[in-house]
């Protein structure tokens, strides 16, 4: 072989750009590289010399030029060289290849198992099949035996009585013969009743006594029906009867040599015979001998495996999977630990590996999501034919100190705002109200403050209709406007109380002119909104309220069903000292009973007691019925629904399975997070952003929101507030710890602190802060918050200093011998030395010196000596900027 055939083996001609067909391709590869590749395109060979060689390499050419063209159409579409076209299709072809012996060898592999099932199963009947037979057969066996036996015996007593009767007639010889033969038959009867008793009393402790000749006992025990015939059997030794007794002896079938001797004792006809010494086992024994012997025979076989549906949840341990096959776990962790994996029975094992798991043990599988815990927990809608007419639910909204509760008081004839902090409603309230005519009607009580809007939005969604009052002498407010955008976003109808009417300065007109502004048409103006003026403290104007609200329920046509579980909304809930969670819900639809176990958010519970508005005690709460409930293990959020679920297991799979939700959600970042948690840790590195922790505790989970909600509000880019817990109840010695290691002040909103936590507190350092008006809180919040700011520095211009001379002095530097040219400089002042418009140096005066004193300040025209702090660069002809600065307090 030739050099050039070693260096190109396969006998191909080198890629040349001079070669016909040839061309060039950018080929491309990874981090945006590329590289220019020369193709050539290989024509083959026409096959056959002669006219039909030259035909044949016509067409092939022709066939080829056509299938050429047809791929580099394709490749150029496709935006690809003819070869990577070409190798994208054979990979094509060889993964679909692949993925056809597969699922070739998948469907082989599943017939395989199911001929295995077959056979084995098939393999089952017929073992089952002949251990019937054979105990059909030894069963009829031992009965045959047992009728020749009475046979015989029958034979013997007719032979015996033939013999009797012949003796009789020859006369006295006979007569005195009889005795002779009752005295042998009575010596052999003692002999066996004495053998027999021995072999009775033996036989439980020792059993039976073997033959020394005889084999050993077959490992089978023998059946009752065997045990039976082989009494009867022929026994060994002399007999002493006489002919009848020889005649049923030789009837009796003879005993198998190999069988082991059942009796010591002599076994004989007339023994049988006798009802006194009857050897025979009772019927009962006989069926528990047959049962023990027909559990022994079926302990022995192998049991049928049944294939059950596997139900499978995102996470399951070892043991239970094992336990939903009906497997025992050590032979799953036999299995596990044979793939490779060291588990235990305790060991948690995701959906795809416990299917797997439960495929290979021959069972199917059906996969169950977590969420489906909570499949029904709300019902759909009843039938109509099933609902009731119920009471319509009335929300209150307004501005604050409008009068809503004043207003809800004197339909309650109550008086509910006397007891609240600060002449404000501080959180959510639900009543009913039952008027004169019999009507019923569930007012819902919303806050005014700014603070309260969630409460506002919660009160709307779960209300029927919504009344705005409005006060007379007032007018529209922005808590005023919140509410009415509340009311639309709910598409509720609304009803305006025009309250304050009583006063001379009201004006009901007013009113109704500047809800136009907001898209509000009273009925007055054409629109479908009624107005009715009241005045809560006259009591001016309620009947023609309760009726609007009346009529307004009438052709809403409210109906509900009382007659099923209950469902509804958690309206407000606290920790209450005395009776722990406390949670005031408004049922919606069905009964809610004392006894019923309810879930809401992520707590549930066991209703120990319903207790209405006025404290009284109730057996049940019906639809739109507000009530307190007590029982649940903690207090839920405001706004969530609640529902009665049929057992305490469905209650904790809903409540573990919200609890494991609400944490992947606080520890995953939603949307941009991640950004701004990096962006927060470079301001907190680089000291740009400060935060007041701050621990709040309330009377009711509601508050506590809202507090939460307006802190966290207040502040810029610099200084803010961050709420580290929340929740309702009193103070606790752990909230004074967690705000021990948080450097957090505890705000405690109509609630107070234990003794014991606040002996910790004071121990520990820990600033306690007791409000009762929400005002308060907010207006400290922002005082601690503006004094963190950092001030802002304002700079004013004093003058200018021409530099005449430089001075070297020594032990003090350079000093440069000015004239002040504009202004005044003063001493620690602030200065910038110019030199040609450009600021070299800034800085603070080191000295000011007027001669050889010091002097506080130097006026324009004047000479003095001026040093710089830590800086002696100074020429003739430099500037120096003379300016004070400012500091002024900042405000949010």
């Amino acid at each position: 072989m030739s050099d050039a055939d070693e260096r190109n083996p396969s006998g191909r001609k080198p890629l040349s750009l001079n070669r016909p067909g040839s061309g060039t391709v950018q080929q491309s590869f990874a981090r945006g590289r590329s590289k220019q590749v020369v193709v050539e395109k290989k024509r083959k060979r026409a096959g056959g010399p002669g006219k039909d060689g030259a035909d044949g390499a016509k067409g092939a050419s022709d066939g080829k030029t056509k299938a050429q063209n047809l791929l580099a159409a394709t490749a150029k579409k496709l935006g690809l060289s003819e070869e990577e076209l070409i190798k994208r299709q054979r990979a094509i072809a060889r993964a679909r290849a692949e993925a056809a012996g597969r699922e070739a060898d998948k469907k082989r592999e599943d017939e395989e198992r199911a001929q295995r099932q077959e056979e084995e199963r098939k393999a089952l009947e017929d073992q089952r099949k002949r251990e019937e037979d054979a105990r059909r057969q030894a069963e009829e066996d031992a009965k045959r035996k047992v009728e020749e036996a009475e046979a015989a015996r029958l034979a013997a007593a007719q032979a015996a009585e033939a013999k009797q009767k012949a003796a009789q007639e020859d006369g006295k010889p006979a007569r005195k013969a009889a005795p002779a033969a009752d005295k042998s038959r009575d010596r052999e009867r003692e002999r066996g009743e004495r053998t027999d008793r021995g072999a009775r009393d033996d036989r439980p402790a020792r059993g039976p006594r073997p033959n020394r000749d005889m084999p050993a006992a077959p490992a089978e025990p023998m059946t009752a029906l065997e045990e039976l015939g082989g009494r009867v059997k022929k026994k060994g030794g002399p007999n002493n009867l006489d002919k009848p007794g020889d005649q049923a002896k030789a009837a009796a079938p003879a005993r198998n040599k190999s069988e082991p001797k059942r009796r010591q004792g002599k076994l004989t006809i007339q023994n049988l015979v006798e009802d006194d010494q009857d050897r025979q086992r009772s019927l009962a024994s006989m069926r528990r001998a047959r049962e023990r012997e027909k559990q022994r025979r079926q302990g022995t076989q192998a049991r049928e495996k049944v294939a059950r549906e596997v139900v499978i949840p995102e996470v399951i341990t070892v043991g239970e999977l094992a336990n939903r096959m009906a497997e025992r776990a050590a032979d799953v962790v036999k299995f596990l630990m044979q793939q490779g994996q060291m588990v235990r029975a305790v060991d948690s094992l995701d959906a795809d590996d416990a299917q797997l798991i439960v495929e290979e043990f021959g069972h199917t599988v059906k996969r169950v999501s977590a969420a489906d815990v909570e499949e029904g927990f709300i019902s759909e809608d009843d039938a109509e034919d099933s609902k009731q007419p119920r009471p319509p639910v009335v929300t209150i909204m307004g501005h604050v100190d409008h009068g809503k509760t004043s207003l809800l008081d004197a339909l309650r004839a109550t008086d509910v705002a006397g007891g609240e902090a600060g002449g404000i409603t501080q959180h959510i309230g639900a009543y009913q109200v039952q008027l004169k005519s019999g009507n019923k009607i569930t007012f819902l009580d919303t806050p005014g403050h700014a603070a309260f809007s969630s409460m506002r939005s919660r009160g709307a969604q779960v209300t029927d209709i919504v009344i705005l009052v409005v006060a007379g002498d007032d007018g529209i407010m922005p808590q005023t406007i919140e509410a009415i955008n509340h009311a639309k976003a709910a598409n509720v109808p609304m009803i305006v109380a025009v309250n304050k009417m009583d006063k001379p300065d009201a004006d009901s007109m007013r009113v109704q002119q500047a809800l136009l502004q907001h898209e509000v048409v009273v009925e007055a103006m054409g629109g479908d909104v009624q107005v009715v003026e009241v005045s809560a403290k006259t009591r001016m104007g309620l009947e023609e309220l309760t009726e609007a609200i009346i009529l307004q329920a009438e052709v809403l046509e409210l109906t509900a069903n009382p007659d099923r579980s209950a469902e509804g909304s958690v309206i407000e809930s606290q920790i209450d000292k005395g009776r722990g969670p406390v949670a005031t819900v408004l049922v919606g639809k069905g009964t809610l009973k004392r006894g019923d176990i309810i879930v809401a958010g992520s707590h549930w519970g066991k209703v120990r007691a319903l207790v209405n508005e006025r404290g009284q005690q109730m057996k049940e709460a019906g639809p739109t019925e507000p009530a307190e409930i007590l029982g649940l293990d903690g207090a839920p959020e405001p706004g969530e629904p609640f529902a009665v679920v049929d057992s305490e297991q469905r209650a904790r799979d809903i409540v573990n399975y919200r609890i494991g939700l609400k944490r992947e959600r606080s520890n995953t970042p939603v949307g941009g997070a991640t950004a701004s948690l990096e962006q927060m840790m470079a301001r907190l590195q680089q000291k740009e952003v400060q935060e007041l922790p701050i621990l709040v505790k309330a009377d009711v989970q509601g508050s506590a929101e809202a507090i939460t909600h307006s802190v966290e509000k207040i502040g810029n880019e610099e200084v803010r507030a961050k709420v580290i817990h929340a929740a309702p109840g009193g103070v606790s010695e752990s909230d004074v710890l967690l705000a021990k290691s948080s450097s957090a002040p505890i705000f405690a909103f109509n609630v107070r602190a234990s003794k014991q936590a606040r002996e910790l507190a004071e121990k520990e350092g820990v600033e306690i802060r007791y409000y009762s008006v929400i005002y308060d809180i907010l207006d400290d919040v922002k005082g601690t918050l503006e004094g963190l700011l950092a001030p802002e520095k304002r700079e004013t211009f004093i003058g200018y200093a021409q530099i005449l001379e430089v001075f070297n002095i020594t032990k003090v530097g350079k000093v440069a011998g000015c004239k002040v040219t504009e202004g005044v400089v003063k001493r620690g002042c602030g200065v910038r030395l110019l030199r040609n418009d450009t600021v070299l140096h800034e800085g603070e005066l080191s000295t000011l010196k007027r001669f050889k004193d010091e002097v506080k300040e130097v006026h324009m025209g004047m000479e003095c000596g001026m040093g710089f702090v830590n800086y002696s660069d100074l020429q003739k002809g430099d500037l120096i900027e003379c300016f004070e600065v400012e500091e002024i307090e900042r405000k949010l």
